[in-house]
């Protein structure tokens, strides 16, 4: 084989010396490539006349026409010059047969000739000398030897140089010149029909198309083209070493010199020729609109034969040379077209040196940048791709060749599909690993084109080339400054880079070390079954958020390795595809539900929005990320860009944690109703608060805090509502027994208390109460918008007409709020202030009391104070909305109240019938103490706001309109509603009203407070008249009354005025309130819950008078006959002193 080689090398040098060596002046163009030759005249000159004999080509008659015609006059002294400038002639210049035909003589008695080693000699003495000094004389191996140096590039002498690239001109013109070639590849040339090899006058001297011919169809047949013919082993090996003996000079390769001739000229004029410039040249303006199509295929079959064999190309193979023998990238060097020859492999190979760190020269990393991404821009070139994906190409990507248009053509089908495992997804994955366009973007052309403006504006900052580019990118993805063509090609490209965590230099760079420490992660370019790239990434970012997993320590990152996994994170929450395990999972859930959800960000929204419906797999990867999120919201990168400038304002210090373990979450819901919110970031924070009401452990601080007490006290539940509630429960069941110890452990406690507190502002975030409503909300509240618990207040105002279902929930909701204010959302949000002046030592349970204690102070801000009053009506209309009066008079209630309570339904207010019933016990002066100091408070305060007596409001709603509209229309918490009603009473028409004023006037006698217009009028009469008296039980308006009786006393007349004003009202009361009779008494002992004790006592006492009567009889007997035997004169009994003036009696 060697000898071989060395023959071939031999026949192609010495056409390439002699060329050189015997040409003079030659033609513009070969004057352009070497500038230099005209110093070399002696040496060449030397060299023709040992060969040429005095006989010129332009002289003899076959040939002389066509010289005239076709070449310069000062090269037909020069046989070579003549020879080089027929056979470059243009296409459409044809020579005489005869001409053609001595050519062909010519040039074989060249590389025949034995004085062709002799020339050798004299030009290459240098080099002959000490490097082929050992070769063997006569048999041309000598030019075999300097045809192997010159390829190596170690042949220093000029004219030797020119000697050799001469001569392989003339031998690269015609196959059958190169030695051993026709009798390797004459077979195949029949086969394949690529030219006849037999010589005669009638076979043109060119025959490069035959060559050409062998290479398009060894491309073919690594392409696997059907039905393609397959290449003899040493037919191939002489086509790829006559393509590695051509990469220096482009006029070698015959048939893409003359297919190029034109576009050299017009793209590469002024690149010199050798050393493979002009092949780079032309290769870098394949895709000009300019290029024609001929010179377009010759090159892509050069470019293919390099992807099989990096030798083919003489820059790279020049410039990496050492790097490949230092890293051992070419071990097998016998085998030329063996796995280490192709230039996928050495470009992984190289690769995964830098990315170790490790040095390799700036010119081999030049030529690789050039390579890969000649291999992005141009999809043929990879015959995997073309074998694997010919049917997407045909289907879905035809007519997209240039600028690696193809190729992403091909991206965007295998992302839309969501899925790796045919083998045209994973030639795709190959080649994106080959060509590592992460690394530096330029690789990838249809990119660079696409976001250049991008890069221009929003990435300025960052070096050209840099790694950070495509992050960058991706961190303006569905931003302002970012284009849509940008936007495709770079989640097309991500697409991939998602797919293999090596592919991203900066995540490897600094989490190399971890994913082989914890993940045994292996090499750059080395897989495992049992460590796939999509598993390692997954192994990265379970160590770099949970320190705790499964009960045991889990090893911890590293902190630069744990910024990255973040970072990654964070952008792949901009697409649900660019999480390689999430897609796979939830591919058949996306079309079900997720199909027409196309914006960022949306379809991961709606697979969690459809949690509860989702395929088990695809459920517990959401969750997980669902999960992960709720530790660090800063994945969601579209609430982060939208909540900007709140976090600005409120959040800042969060937001500069590496991971914010909940924090910053908490802090945008707390500050979701600052004046910075904007909607989009009301919007996404809502949104997220109503996907953590889906699972507790959605909720990070929440989980942390609680897990231990959910699987304690609360298991098997899992959503969070749920689990709110059940805690909740707990701890109320645990504080109403006193002696008992709490159960919930105190971090769960507060934790569950910022829950209850968040769950209040949104109705939606609580699912059962929302899902009751839902009805109702359209109807009574379409307008209004949620959050700030608006929608909650607005079914509050309209509960009288909501549906049954709903008006439960909602009492039920207020039952829970009025037992802990802080929890009503809408009075802690008015009252924010207030409670920091009135109420900031006061338990949170005894806020609202705290409150209407202090409504009245001219400290109070107005909104609270109606928030305030709205919450007292709320009370008032059931003593289940008081805890305060249900605890002080929970004996009192069932004592006087057990008929009410009978027809009572649960979670339906009593509209203020308990109170009511309350209140006439307290005029009876019935009630036990703390239930007296109670109503006397309710007496207080609805006797000054009508409102806040329901029973009235009830009873009198149209009497009001009717006589009291003025009073009505005003709104002043000042009791002249009630004295409308009182003044009134002869005009009151509806009984059920004439009886609650009638009540009310009862009740005024008790105490002065309970009537603010007399308490008002009267103030200082009291003052100085009553002063020594103390409230309660009638004694200041007894004291009132004696004063407006005794001459001696001089009231206001204000005050003079109201009372003789009650003097009357009270004796018309008495003249038409009804008698409380017998049937009353029973009534009362018949509903209470003592009446079997009461009814003995009664039957007790019944005989006890019984037997009594019986004694009784016969001393009644003897007293007649005394009284008959009395004297007149002496009385029997002392007449009563009348009754003291200024009492009145009504009964």
């Amino acid at each position: 084989m060697a000898a071989c080689m060395q023959q071939l090398l031999l026949l192609i040098f010495i056409s390439g010396w002699m060329s050189s060596a015997l040409g003079g002046k030659l033609d513009a163009e070969n004057t352009a490539d070497n500038p230099d030759r005209g110093r070399n005249a002696a040496g060449e000159d030397k060299a023709a006349a040992l060969l040429s004999g005095g006989w010129k080509l332009a002289e003899d008659a076959a040939c002389r026409e066509d010289v005239s015609r076709i070449c310069p006059k000062h090269s037909w002294n020069n046989n070579l010059a003549v020879l080089e400038c027929l056979q470059d002639r243009q296409d459409e210049t044809e020579i005489a047969v005869e001409c053609n035909h001595l050519l062909w003589n010519y040039k074989l008695n060249l590389t025949t000739d034995p004085k062709f080693e002799s020339v050798a000699v004299e030009v290459c003495k240098t080099t002959i000398s000490g490097e082929c000094a050992a070769e063997e004389r006569g048999k041309g191996y000598i030019v075999s030897c300097l045809i192997n140096y010159r390829a190596n590039a170690n042949i220093s002498e000029y004219q030797c140089n020119q000697y050799i690239t001469k001569m392989a001109r003339i031998v690269f013109s015609d196959y059958r010149l190169i030695l051993g070639f026709m009798d390797k590849c004459m077979y195949d040339i029949n086969q394949l029909q690529c030219g006849a090899i037999k010589t005669g006058p009638k076979y043109i001297h060119t025959q490069g198309e035959v060559i050409a011919c062998l290479e398009k169809a060894l491309v073919s047949e690594a392409e696997e083209q059907p039905g393609q013919y397959t290449i003899r082993e040493g037919c191939k090996k002489a086509i790829m070493r006559v393509a590695e003996l051509s990469s220096d000079d482009f006029h070698l390769d015959r048939h893409l010199y003359f297919a190029c001739r034109e576009d050299r000229e017009r793209f590469c004029g002024n690149t010199q020729a050798g050393e493979g410039k002009v092949y780079k040249c032309l290769f870098q303006h394949k895709f000009e609109e300019s290029m024609s199509e001929k010179c377009r295929d010759a090159l892509s079959t050069r470019q293919k034969l390099i992807a099989q064999d990096y030798k083919v190309s003489y820059s790279l193979a020049k410039a990496c040379e050492p790097d490949l023998r230092k890293y051992h990238c070419n071990m097998d060097t016998a085998m030329p077209r063996g796995k280490e020859a192709k230039l996928s492999y050495l470009l992984l190979c190289l690769e995964a040196a830098v990315h170790r760190g490790q040095t390799v020269s700036g010119g081999c990393q030049g030529e690789m940048l050039d390579y890969r991404r000649m291999l992005m821009e141009d999809y043929s070139l990879s015959p995997e791709i073309v074998l694997q994906c010919r049917r997407e190409i045909d289907t879905h990507c035809s007519g997209l060749h240039h600028k690696g248009r193809t190729l992403h053509c091909l991206m965007r089908v295998s992302r839309d599909r969501g899925a790796l495992e045919g083998p045209c997804q994973k030639a795709l994955q190959t080649l994106i690993q080959e060509t590592d366009p992460g690394a530096d973007y330029r690789i990838d052309r249809a990119l660079t084109e696409a976001c250049e403006s991008v890069i221009q504006t929003a990435c300025k900052h960052i070096r050209n080339g840099d790694p950070m580019i495509l992050s960058c990118l991706m961190e303006h993805l569905y931003t302002d400054k970012m284009v849509e063509d940008c936007e495709h090609r770079l989640l097309e490209l991500q697409y991939f880079i998602s797919r293999d965590w090596k592919l991203d230099p900066i995540l490897y760079q600094k989490c190399q070390s971890d994913a082989a420490r914890i993940c045994h992660a292996h090499g750059w370019n080395e897989t495992s079954e049992f460590m796939p790239p999509g598993a390692v990434f997954s192994c990265l970012y379970r160590h770099a958020y949970r320190s705790e997993m499964q009960g045991r320590q889990v090893r911890q990152l590293s902190r630069d390795c744990k910024t990255e996994v973040q970072r990654i994170l964070h952008q792949r929450a901009l697409d649900v595809r660019l999480d390689p395990s999430l897609q796979k999972r939830c591919m058949t859930d996306l079309g079900k539900w997720c199909s027409e959800k196309t914006e960022p960000g949306k379809e991961l929204e709606c697979l969690q929005y459809h949690l509860d419906d989702l395929l088990p797999s695809c459920r517990d990867a959401v969750g997980n990320l669902t999960e992960l999120e709720s530790e660090d919201i800063q994945i969601e990168t579209l609430l982060i860009r939208a909540c900007e400038p709140v976090i600005h304002s409120y959040c800042h210090d969060l937001a500069d944690n590496q991971i914010d373990t909940g924090d910053l979450m908490e802090c945008l819901v707390a500050n979701k109703h600052q004046k910075e919110m904007n909607e989009r970031c009301a919007v996404e924070v809502t949104r997220f608060q109503l996907i953590q009401m889906k699972d507790f452990r959605f909720s990070y601080k929440f989980k942390m805090a609680c897990k231990e007490d959910v699987l304690k006290l609360c298991p098997n539940i899992k959503k969070k509502v749920d689990v709110v509630i059940c805690l909740s429960n707990t701890v109320r069941n645990d504080n109403l027994q006193e002696d008992r110890e709490q159960r919930v452990s105190m971090k769960c406690r507060k934790q569950l208390r910022v829950e209850q507190v968040q769950m209040s502002e949104d109705i939606r975030l609580v699912p059962d109460l929302y899902e009751s409503c839902r009805q109702d909300i359209k109807q009574h509240c379409q307008n209004v918008v949620f959050g700030n618990a608006q929608v909650i207040e607005c079914l509050k105002e309209n509960k009288k007409r909501l549906t049954q279902h709903c008006h439960q929930k909602v009492f039920k909701l207020q039952e829970t709020e009025m037992m802990d204010p802080e929890l009503d959302f809408q009075l802690m949000r008015v009252c924010k202030q207030m409670i920091r002046r009135f109420c900031s030592e006061i338990d949170s349970k005894y806020l609202l009391l705290c409150l209407k204690q202090n409504k009245n102070s001219e400290l109070m801000d107005p909104k609270c104070k109606q928030m305030i009053t709205k919450r007292q009506i709320t009370q008032n209309t059931d003593y289940r909305l008081n805890p305060v009066l249900r605890k002080a008079c929970k004996a009192d209630i069932p004592k006087f109240c057990q008929n009410i309570l009978n027809n009572a339904k649960d979670d339906n207010e009593l509209e203020g019938q308990v109170i009511s019933c309350l209140k006439l016990k307290y005029a009876d002066q019935r009630l036990s103490p703390d239930c007296e100091g109670q109503i006397s408070v309710i007496l207080q305060e609805s006797a000054l706001d009508y409102r806040l007596n329901p029973q009235l409001q009830l009873q009198c709603t149209d009497e009001m309109v009717r006589l009291c509209a003025e009073e009505v229309a005003v709104q002043e918490q000042t009791g002249q509603v009630e004295e409308c009603l009182k003044i009134n009473l002869l005009r009151i028409s509806h009984e059920g009203c004439k009886k609650e004023v009638l009540n009310i006037l009862k009740g005024d006698k008790e105490d002065v407070f309970v009537d603010p217009v007399l308490q008002t009028a009267c103030a200082l009469d009291i003052k100085y008249q009553c002063a020594a008296i103390p409230p309660g039980r009638g004694r200041q308006v007894s004291c009132l009354m004696e004063a407006l009786q005794d001459k001696r006393v001089r009231l206001q007349p204000q005050c003079k005025k109201r009372l003789q004003d009650r003097i009357d009202m009270w004796s018309y009361a008495a003249k038409v309130a009804p008698t409380e009779g017998f049937s009353n008494l029973a009534e009362q002992v018949l509903t209470s819950p003592s009446k079997s004790f009461i009814l003995s006592m009664l039957a007790t006492c019944v005989i006890l008078l019984f037997l009594m009567g019986l004694l009784c009889g016969h001393i009644t007997r003897s007293v007649t006959e005394d009284v008959k035997d009395r004297k007149p004169g002496h009385p029997w009994v002392i007449p009563f002193s009348k009754d003291r003036i200024g009492y009145i009696q009504l009964e």
